[in-house]
């Protein structure tokens, strides 16, 4: 007699669960709403947070370019002594 009772007790429950279902419905599809207009703002503030990131990049190489060229007379003529240093230096070596 117990089983009985258990399937009727399930079939009241599966009716009372069909009939509220349009009840719950409304709030799925809110929280769905809401999780939406989350997901888009958080993904503006990513897009956000990457062009601001780039465009820090883009200016600090913009301003090495810049320091590189301006030092330029200071650098090449150094750089040219170095290498020629090494030149000679490597013509010396015997090898092994």
């Amino acid at each position: 007699m117990k089983t009985f009772w258990k399937v009727l007790l399930i079939a009241l429950l599966a009716l009372v669960c069909l009939k509220l279902c349009p009840i719950l419905f409304i709030p799925v599809m809110l929280g769905f709403a809401a999780m939406l207009v989350i997901g888009t703002l958080l993904a503006g503030g990513l897009a956000a947070l990457a062009a601001t990131g780039l465009s820090l990049v883009a200016g600090l190489l913009a301003v090495t370019l810049v320091v590189l060229a301006v030092l330029s007379p200071i650098w090449l003529p150094i750089l040219a002594v170095f290498g020629l240093i090494s030149l000679c230096r490597r013509g010396r070596r015997t090898a092994a």
